[in-house]
């Protein structure tokens, strides 16, 4: 139970806010207030007494509520009391600066809480020092450093790179610059970026010897004494992968709140899943072969390291044959298979996750291999780390660095690379659910090639074991978290516990506001050339060409179709997702707005959500579809034929509600304050004439129904 000081320090802190922020005081907020410290209040006050329920909370709270404040005002005083630290996780960079610069300053300002917080970012984020000085001494002939990713990344020009790395070096020692991407005063090209930043697999840490000007450890140092740490999901989820307490601190320590909390299952799919590009890590195996024959002379003082470097190119070259054999039996699969064409790549998806014979026995060979090079690697690497330790005179500290970074990015590749062919050692069978297995023949990437994948289709174990069950507390909060007017899709994708407390806040805002129209069409998306011509005969006259107009897409092919068919019927014209970025569209949509014309945005999934477009930015949202997810996608296909397989209809219980909240996200963008108004038209009869478009047109907010 809360102490009624503690409720009387939330209490407090919440009317210094209304009161100094001249605010109205909101039914939703105060609720959700109390939602969160009262589970909150089910964390035990020592570590030694044993947990009860646990202290969860998924609470939806509609937009306006000001969700920020309630989380804030609630949860620090409660970590604080309890010594545990308060990590708030944002879906974005752009939520995290405004929480950072904006919203946690004003709330300390304004609430009489004292409270410190930092920043924390990922280690990519932050220029390499020793990496920095590395390249500037490639320029001038030394040893280079051995490119990580060559394939995702490309080696940037040294006539373009160099001046670069060069003013970041004086921008460092003039004290201008902390290292942070951020922070830098003009745009990096990626390749120019990361091929100066480094990983944890290559970071000597505590070893380097540029330890104490180090951008990420300084930063990292400052999050030891803060109450609040501000970061984004998939750090925590990072840090949650490598065990917990690796970046951030333990989750036993934590009290952990996700801001934009729908995203966290499938950030959490991403960080562990995996893949080897078999092209690509032939030619990094070739590199690092190559590398390491010209590190042997430079290493010969270092007792030990020829043992372990001599028989590594016989182990390389044979795992470069085995990659070869994989290929062939890739390629000999996808001659067996009718594989449909996937736009400019080609996708075969193992059914059930069974992985055929053939590809097992190259996968047990692979995976035997890069578990020799692994442990090969890893031994050298603690030999090097030694080494920089060791005041031997016959040593040059410089150079055992420089391998000592290029020994430790090969063994995060190795150990990458390992853990996706272990993935293919199994058949696959008995597994629950089965996990989703992929191979992609790629065509428009820098090494065309044979992709394989394996991820996870559910979130739930996962985050039950490194989050659910370990974290002091957990709140997860969003706009758009229900399905059909229930929790039951995110407890499945995230495995949240079912004794944890569910809530739904409604939204301040009157949605009668805003009308909600299904016109009259005589077809319907089952017709995908039909619907599109419809769109193309009506979207004229439904739209007002001096309004702010948002018209969203489920196909990008439908898309280009419609706007090749009306772009004449628009002097203002349109501006269209691909022609330029999302910020550069949203720059030029309001600077048309404000010029007094009228401007209509044709976008994507992306523009569906998180796009801020108040007033007469957007009177109209126009949705050509009822948001289904693409059919091809390996992990939604793997997941519903799974939930076939048991007899269940997985169309109703995965992708009905999947749309439902897609639905609600895109319907969303039309009242972002409480003084907006405006219509949303759904351009798919199906919400009135199919049995499931009763439950999507329930699910939605109590807009006024146009029902054509």
């Amino acid at each position: 139970m809360l102490s009624e000081e503690l409720k009387g320090t939330i209490r407090a802190a919440y009317n210094a806010i209304v009161e100094s922020k001249s605010l109205t005081p909101r039914w939703g907020q105060r609720q959700m207030i109390a939602e969160i410290a009262n589970t909150l209040s089910r964390i035990p006050p020592t570590d030694i007494e044993e947990r009860g329920l646990p202290a969860v909370c998924v609470i939806e709270a509609g937009t306006g509520t000001g969700k920020t404040i309630a989380y804030a005002v609630a949860a620090i005083p409660i970590a604080q009391a309890l010594g545990k630290r308060l990590v708030v996780a944002t879906a974005t960079i752009a939520l995290q600066e405004q929480f950072v610069n904006k919203d946690l300053p004003d709330i300390r300002h304004s609430s009489g809480m004292n409270f410190s917080f930092a920043l924390a970012k990922g280690r990519r984020r932050y220029v390499c020092l020793s990496k920095l000085d590395r390249l500037m001494a490639e320029g001038q002939g030394a040893s280079a450093v051995v490119p990580l990713y060559p394939d995702e990344f490309g080696a940037p020009v040294q006539s373009e790179a160099m001046p670069v790395y060069d003013a970041m070096l004086e921008a460092l020692g003039r004290g201008e610059w902390d290292g942070d991407r951020d922070n830098w005063p003009d745009s990096v090209a990626d390749e120019v970026w990361f091929s100066a930043t480094s990983d944890h697999s290559q970071c000597s840490g505590r070893r380097c010897p540029n330890i104490s000007q180090c951008s990420f450890y300084r930063a990292r140092d400052e999050l030891q004494s803060a109450d609040i740490i501000v970061t984004n999901h998939d750090l925590v989820l990072s840090d949650l992968a490598l065990g917990g307490g690796a970046i951030l601190s333990a989750p036993e320590d934590s009290i952990y709140v996700f801001d934009e909390g729908h995203h966290l299952p499938d950030k959490a799919l991403s960080h562990f899943s995996s893949y080897c590009r078999l092209n690509a890590t032939v030619s990094w195996l070739q590199d690092s072969k190559k590398a390491l024959s010209q590190a042997a002379p430079a290493l010969a003082a270092i007792d030990g390291a020829q043992r372990l470097l001599q028989p590594l190119p016989a182990d390389m070259d044979e795992t470069i044959a085995a990659l070869q054999v994989a290929e062939q039996t890739v390629s000999a699969l996808f001659d067996e298979t009718d594989v449909p064409a996937h736009r400019e790549e080609q996708q075969l998806r193992l059914a059930h996750g069974l992985v055929p014979a053939a590809l097992m026995q190259v996968a047990t060979s692979l995976s035997g291999l890069f578990q020799k090079l692994s442990s090969a690697f890893a031994r050298l690497e603690n030999l090097l780390e030694e080494a920089l330790d060791d005041d031997f005179a016959g040593l040059d500290k410089s150079e055992i660095e420089t391998w000592h970074i290029n020994v430790g990015g090969m063994l995060g590749r190795a150990e990458a690379a390992l853990a996706l062919w272990r993935e293919y050692a199994v058949s696959g069978a008995g597994e629950v659910p089965p996990k989703a297995r992929w191979i992609t023949l790629l065509s428009n990437t820098a090494q065309p090639g044979f992709e394989l994948r394996c991820s996870p289709v559910l979130a739930a174990d996962i985050l039950q074991d490194c989050l659910w069950s370990r974290a002091a507390g957990v709140i997860i909060t969003s706009a758009t978290i229900t399905a059909l007017n229930s929790f039951d899709r995110f407890q499945l994708h995230s495995g949240s516990p079912t004794e944890a407390n569910y809530k739904v806040v409604a939204s301040p805002f009157n949605y009668q506001q805003a009308t909600f129209a299904v016109p009259k069409m005589d077809c319907d998306p089952g017709d995908a050339q039909a619907h599109t011509d419809a769109i193309i005969r009506q979207l004229p006259t439904l739209l007002d060409h001096a309004e702010g107009s948002l018209v969203l897409f489920s196909s990008r092919r439908q898309m280009l179709e419609v706007y090749q068919g009306v772009s004449g019927e628009f002097s203002g014209g349109i501006l269209m997702q691909g022609d330029y970025s999302k910020q550069e569209i949203l720059r030029r949509h309001k600077q048309a707005i404000d010029a007094g014309g009228g401007s209509v945005i044709f976008g994507l999934a992306s523009f569906a959500e998180g796009v801020d477009l108040p007033g007469a930015y957007c009177r109209h949202v126009v949705i050509a579809k009822i948001p289904f997810a693409v059919p091809d996608s390996p992990l939604e296909a793997a997941l519903a034929e799974w939930v076939e397989a048991q007899g269940r209809n997985a169309f109703m219980e995965i992708s009905v509600p999947d749309a439902a909240l897609r639905l609600v996200q895109a319907s969303g963008r039309l009242l972002r304050t409480e003084q907006d108004t405006g219509r949303i038209t759904l351009m798919d009869r199906r919400i009135l004439t199919k049995r499931y478009g009763r439950a999507i047109l329930d699910s939605l907010p109590p807009f006024q129904l146009r029902l054509g």
